[in-house]
């Protein structure tokens, strides 16, 4: 009897052991997964932020006489299709969906601002001067969401795929989540041509 009691004891002792680890290792899964989602939702906050800037612009813009309709309506589309995306941190084709999007409105976005370099009258206005700085603060803000992001989902990964946090991982179901990757061809130095005459 006094081996089958201490034999019970220790099992006891154990399952409240790998209980006790079980719990602090799905709570820090959790934390770890709720700082993800925090991260992509300020990320998500500054590319708002731009798209809001972008739409005042375009009233802005629109409002000179003369000025390319075309160029605008590029920007107006590029816009609600950014805005339209719903993103799901988990999957990576999602996250990639929403940045081809915000590249595509970006891409339009500098067209615009391109042939607004033709209209003298446009660039001298207040609102005009005053989006330029705002949007110069804004991508320096996506650039530290987008950082932050990649740092929180680092994170969020070790947690996941270290042991023994792994093990509890696999059996509350979480997997690795994807980074926020560059845009295609970012790597690419830019091919810059000065024709100074």
């Amino acid at each position: 009897m006094k081996t089958s009691t201490i034999t019970l004891i220790v099992i006891a002792a154990l399952l409240l052991f790998v209980g006790g680890c079980g719990c602090t290792q799905y709570n820090n899964l959790v934390g770890a997964d709720q700082n993800v989602k925090t991260a992509w939702s300020n990320v998500e906050t500054n590319y708002q932020r731009r798209t809001d800037l972008y739409s005042s612009i375009v009233k802005t813009v629109s409002a000179s006489a003369n000025f390319e309709k075309s160029t605008l309506t590029a920007v107006v589309d590029a816009r609600s299709k950014a805005t339209s995306l719903t993103v799901d941190v988990n999957d990576s084709a999602s996250l990639g969906k929403f940045q081809a999007a915000q590249s595509q409105l970006s891409g339009s976005f500098s067209r615009l601002m391109a042939v607004a370099e033709a209209y003298p009258d446009l660039k001298t206005t207040d609102a005009f001067r005053d989006f330029q700085t705002n949007i110069a603060g804004t991508e320096n803000r996506i650039g530290v969401a987008r950082r932050d992001f990649n740092l929180a989902v680092q994170d969020y990964n070790l947690r996941v795929k270290q042991f023994p946090s792994n093990i509890f991982a696999g059996m509350f179901g979480y997997h690795e989540k994807p980074f926020y990757k560059a845009d295609e061809g970012a790597e690419k130095n830019p091919d810059i041509n000065f024709d100074i005459k």
